[in-house]
């Protein structure tokens, strides 16, 4: 026996072998079944199976055939997310999300239901998992959903055959969709077992045995699909322009050439592989290339996907404009997709939805300038502030290479020895005032949180690699997969209400700029002009404006009067409601405050700072989001305000 074996003997200490070891042995083994530890025999080790429920989705997955195939469809899709950052914060927005208007049967908001009531509060929900490492969502649809009046009663027993199946209670909220014409239910759980242990579910179970357990329980309230109800549902899957049942078979069907031909075992079949070959030829995805034999594109399965999914970002944008009396034709319908590279668009939004429910993927449907309506998936909702329909927005592409900043940090760092910090920008380029080197040390936190790409030593020096702008690089594509597109809110007034509002709008910003977004005389593009053309006569009615030589002439300080009469006017109706007097902000101004809340105006967002007897208003910055109710201090000055969070002089600043 070599030194680094052993034989373990399981039981009390000092025991030679008892029954009681015997016993835990069993116990243990019986364990590791339940949790679906045990890899196959003579298969290798996957790690599938690791976690609860491993077991259940083997027996599920070696089940009746012939069985399964008359099952009811139900379409499962399942997601874990991280709850440590900003994941709590996510999940309160996704609760949110569910719970919208417009998505009960009778276009109400959703109820959060649980496992013993019909109402749950969401917020307790969301703080009770606060300290969770994780948490599981899924989407559970039925294929035959619309025979359902309530799934409240489907998702209380699937809930509790997913208990039985994991061996533990679950704590979980659900919300039902009515507002597709798919039903189907979202399902929010808890990362934590009824120990309290971080709950571990195995990869096969969510990825297949919670699909198959839905499809039971469904089959049992609705009987199991006919001969006629399953010939049905094929013929119409010879036609459509997505990946089907058939397009699987036929890819298994292949023999070693690549080629495929029809089953003639079977008349139904024959004729069903055949109809699925010549709409597969139509699309370009097929070809016969002796009779009776075809080969099938390399990419069918991708391809019938993209078709798939653009089919349907079609009927939604369909469905929007057509319910916001907005006529379109095919040609001024554009899609743009998230792999492809965006375009600069202006418009109104016309409406956001969730292009993903699982993974939080949010689009934007806008009018555009241009004449046209697009479909621009903006990435992850928590990314993007609220857009209300009616906002006017600008959409640009995420640039995904290297900043000026980040080049300066590279040649800072390659001319003493790696190493960057605030001390070393300063002494290399003494020109560089000490807030605008914090900017770059701000940039290289980020780096550091997203990717690790760089390193900060305890004494706040960073350690620059020379490939360090590959590494940037690296950091901007995994950023722009999350949010592939910038979505600057250039007016949250509608337009109609611009016309003659007393205060600085976005038509009066395009009316002086010396470059305007440029506009179609069609659709948006027409109503902005002729908002344009009625603004211009309110602003000749104001003495803001004066028509000379058929050109209109605008007074020079026209925006900032503007502004200064809807600041006026906010401040005078917030010092009424605080009770405070109102101190109006100047450069070089140093302000000291709390941070109370902010409020939207035609010119822009703006926070409200509060001090004990007076409070302002200054420009808004994002960053500002999460300190509302803190102590802040900043100082004013023609580049904007960098704040400090907090009295302390260590308080995190921002910009």
């Amino acid at each position: 026996m070599q030194d680094d074996e052993f034989r373990p003997r399981l039981g009390k200490i000092g025991s030679r072998g008892s029954k009681a070891g015997k016993r835990y042995a069993g116990q243990l083994r019986a364990a590791i079944n339940r949790a679906g530890g045990k890899a196959p025999r003579g298969g290798r080790f996957t790690g599938t199976r690791i976690g609860r429920g491993g077991a259940a989705a083997a027996v599920l997955r070696s089940r009746d055939r012939h069985a399964a195939f008359r099952q009811r469809h139900v379409v499962v899709k399942a997601r874990v997310v991280k709850l440590a950052g900003k994941g709590v914060d996510g999940a309160r927005a996704h609760l949110r999300y569910l719970q919208r208007d417009g998505v009960t049967r009778q276009g109400k908001p959703g109820e959060l239901y649980g496992a013993d009531s019909d109402r749950v509060d969401g917020k307790a929900f969301i703080d009770l998992a606060g300290g969770d490492r994780h948490q599981f969502r899924f989407i559970v649809a039925p294929e035959d959903g619309i025979e359902y009046g309530d799934l409240k009663p489907l998702t209380r027993r699937l809930m509790a055959q997913m208990e039985e199946d994991l061996g533990t209670k679950l704590d979980w909220v659900a919300v039902d969709h009515f507002n597709t014409g798919h039903p189907h239910t979202h399902i929010m759980v808890r990362g934590k077992d009824d120990r309290g242990e971080n709950l571990v579910i195995a990869r096969d179970y969510i990825s297949s045995g919670l699909r198959e357990r839905a499809a039971e329980l469904v089959s049992l309230d609705l009987g199991p699909r006919t001969d006629r109800e399953i010939e049905q549902r094929l013929r119409r899957e010879m036609g459509q322009e997505r990946f089907t049942g058939i397009d699987r078979q036929l890819l298994r069907m292949r023999d070693s050439e690549g080629l495929v031909a029809p089953d003639g075992r079977d008349a139904f079949r024959q004729t069903l592989h055949q109809g699925r070959l010549r709409e597969l030829e139509r699309m370009g995805l097929a070809a016969e290339v002796v009779p009776g034999r075809w080969r099938l594109d390399d990419e069918l399965e991708p391809t019938l996907r993209r078709l798939a999914e653009r089919g349907d970002i079609i009927k939604t944008m369909h469905c929007e404009l057509t319910s916001k009396g907005i006529a379109r034709s095919a040609a001024d319908v554009l899609v743009h997709d998230a792999g492809q590279k965006a375009e600069l668009v202006v418009g109104r939004v016309v409406a956001r939805g969730l292009a993903d429910e699982i993974q939080d993927r949010h689009y934007l449907i806008l009018d555009g300038l241009d004449g046209k309506s697009h479909y621009i998936d903006i990435g992850k909702g928590e990314a993007t502030e609220p857009t209300p329909d009616g906002c006017i927005v600008r959409i640009t592409p995420r640039n995904t290479e290297p900043r000026q900043i980040d080049r300066t940090v590279a040649d800072i760092a390659a001319a003493n020895g790696g190493r960057y910090n605030l001390d070393i920008h300063l002494r290399h380029d003494p020109s560089a005032t000490e807030r605008f080197a914090e900017t770059h040390v701000r940039r290289l936190e980020a780096i550091r949180r997203v990717t690790g790409g760089v390193e900060r030593r305890p004494d706040g020096t960073w350690i620059i690699v020379p490939d360090h702008l590959k590494r940037v690089a690296d950091y901007e594509r995994q950023r722009a997969k999350a949010e592939p597109v910038v979505v600057d809110k250039l007016s949250s007034m509608p337009l109609e209400k611009q016309v003659g509002f007393d205060g600085a709008t976005w038509l009066d910003r395009e009316l002086v700029s010396d470059k305007p977004e440029g506009s179609r005389n069609s659709g948006f593009g027409r109503e902005l002009r002729a908002a344009q053309t009625q603004r211009q006569q309110w602003l000749i009615a104001q003495g803001l404006a004066n028509e000379e030589q058929g050109r209109m002439v605008y007074r020079a300080n026209m925006i900032s009067i503007l502004r200064q009469r809807e600041l006026n006017r906010v401040a005078g109706q917030l010092s009424s409601e605080l009770g405070l007097s109102y101190l109006e902000s100047m450069p070089g101004d140093r302000l000291e405050g709390k941070l109370v809340r902010s409020v939207e105006l035609a010119s822009g967002k703006y926070a409200v700072i509060e001090k004990s007897r007076e409070f302002t208003l200054v420009p808004w910055r994002p960053v500002l989001d999460r300190h509302v109710g803190k102590e802040v201090s900043g100082i004013m000055s023609g580049e904007g305000i960098s704040w400090t969070i907090g009295r302390q002089r260590s308080g995190p600043s921002v910009s």
